[in-house]
């Protein structure tokens, strides 16, 4: 041995056993630092005004909770209920489960996928086809452990529509909160609205019980040659009139009740309490004056579909990805032997690592047209949150306008049914002293019925109002 030979420092050899987990790693390394194509996402501008006319005093704050704003308990207890046993709301959180899953499969292409595999090949070959000439029974037994197919993603396709699936998992998650929002909302608007028909069904049976006592006194005096046949037919045609409301408002009370029963999930509790007049269920909460149009960020149709426009322009980085080379590759590092019981003993290691690179070259315009298509389609989807943001608007404008004016129109109402109700004692009076016609008592009591029934009307729409104010602002859900 030379003097260099014996100074020459020793040669580090790496193992091969560590080359395909260098590899490994290296390849998850490229992959997390790949690039995305996407267009950085910029959030329109809002279609809608800063404030919602006047009397706007800029303030934002968080809505109370639905238990603060909804303060009746029977009420409370139908809306836990239906959060409880909806169908409607399971099926909306079920799909959260999907997506969020779907989302979960997209995102395990960012990384390889290992996977171990045994095989045992088996093969007899004729002497005119064997290697070696004579005829016999070749066998080889394999283990590995590697990956196929995996895409290095240095052009941020596959991160690309990871980015869209996670967007898509967000606005399901929004959709479903706007499916709770819109259920808690329904089941209270439903359950105010049985109490009203509760209600109305109240006056129009002592309606007609006092019409029925009237016509039985006006037949009366016509057997005793004091009224007239008109009289009597007059009286009839009122009460006969207030006989068909009746049937009508029953078969409404039965129609709300079983409404309810389907938002609930389940059938009404029995000891849920008979509410009968709209004045015995406790008031809803009342919001702030001078709501800011801010405010609409926090409505989960809005940021659902602030969720689809982010997803569609994640989705035009994929396409613009696809005019790129594509590299996959395959790997795998195990043993191999022609006999079982050297498998794993032995200079028996084996490898392998087949890159694969495809570039498009001539593919009929499909991936510019592909572009295209997702630049179009994250256009429509800005157009649908810009109409989603003005529709939202209008209908807090709505509600607040409403609001403005309901005070003075529920005043005038009960007004109205008390001058009504003077009106009809005095016309009843005045037939009784023989001074005027019947016909008078006849336009009083439709009136004063008309009056009650449009003051019931009333104060649902108050109430309904306050709650279609407090869904439009996006609702608080804890």
């Amino acid at each position: 041995m030379s003097n260099d030979e014996r100074t020459r420092p020793p040669v580090v050899r790496p193992s091969r056993a560590l080359l395909l987990p260098a590899c490994l790693a290296l390849l998850a390394l490229l992959a997390a630092a790949g690039c995305t194509m996407a267009p950085k996402y910029v959030r329109p501008d809002a279609p809608i005004p800063n404030t919602y006319g006047e009397g706007a005093s800029g303030k934002s704050g968080d809505l109370p909770a639905w238990k603060t704003y909804f303060r009746d308990p029977n009420m409370q207890r139908v809306i836990e209920l239906a959060l409880v046993n909806n169908r409607d709301l399971r099926i909306s959180m079920l799909n959260i489960a999907k997506t969020r899953a779907m989302y979960r499969i997209q995102r395990a292409d960012l990384l390889p996928t290992i996977a171990a595999g045994g095989e045992a090949a088996n093969q007899r070959l004729p002497a005119d086809v064997s290697s070696s000439g004579q005829a016999g029974v070749f066998r080889q037994y394999t283990a590995s452990l590697g990956f196929s197919s995996y895409e290095l993603d240095l052009f941020g396709r596959v991160r690309s529509l990871t980015e869209q699936a996670l967007e898509t998992f967000h606005s399901v998650e929004e959709d479903a909160r706007t499916a709770q929002i819109s259920l808690i909302s329904e089941t209270a608007g439903m359950y105010l609205q049985l109490v009203a028909d509760r209600e109305l069904l109240d006056i129009t049976r002592d309606t007609y019980k006092n019409r029925k006592n009237q016509y039985e006194l006006i037949r009366r005096k016509l057997q005793a040659e004091v009224s007239s046949e008109l009289e009597v037919s007059q009286t009839r045609s009122l009460m006969e009139e207030a006989r068909a409301q009746l049937a009508r408002y029953e078969a409404q009370v039965g129609q709300d009740a079983n409404y309810l029963a389907l938002l609930v999930g389940a059938p009404l509790p029995t000891d849920l309490p008979d509410v009968r007049k709209l004045k015995d269920i406790a008031p809803l909460d009342d919001l702030p004056e001078g709501l800011p149009s801010t405010l609409l960020e926090r409505r989960p149709d809005i940021r659902s579909a602030e969720h689809q426009l982010m997803a569609a322009n994640a989705n035009i980085g994929a396409a613009r990805a696809a005019f790129f080379p594509t590299i996959t590759l395959t790997g795998a590092f195990g043993t191999t032997s022609a006999d079982y019981d050297n498998l794993f003993t032995g200079p028996q290691k084996a490898w392998s690592f087949l890159p694969q690179v495809s570039l498009p070259i001539f593919d009929t315009g499909r991936n510019v047209a592909q572009l295209r298509v997702s630049q179009a389609n994250r256009d429509i989807a800005v157009a649908t949150y810009e109409k989603t943001i003005q529709a939202a608007f209008r209908e807090v404008g709505d509600a607040l306008v409403q609001r403005t004016y309901i005070g003075d129109q529920l005043d005038a109402e009960r007004s109205l049914v008390e001058s009504t109700a003077t009106s009809y004692k005095l016309a009843m009076a005045r037939y009784d002293v023989g001074v005027d016609s019947y016909l008078n008592v006849l336009d009083s009591q439709r009136s004063l019925f008309s009056a009650q029934q449009n003051l019931i009307g009333t104060l649902l729409l108050r109430e309904s109002n306050a709650l279609t104010l407090y869904k439009a602002l996006g609702g608080g859900v804890q």
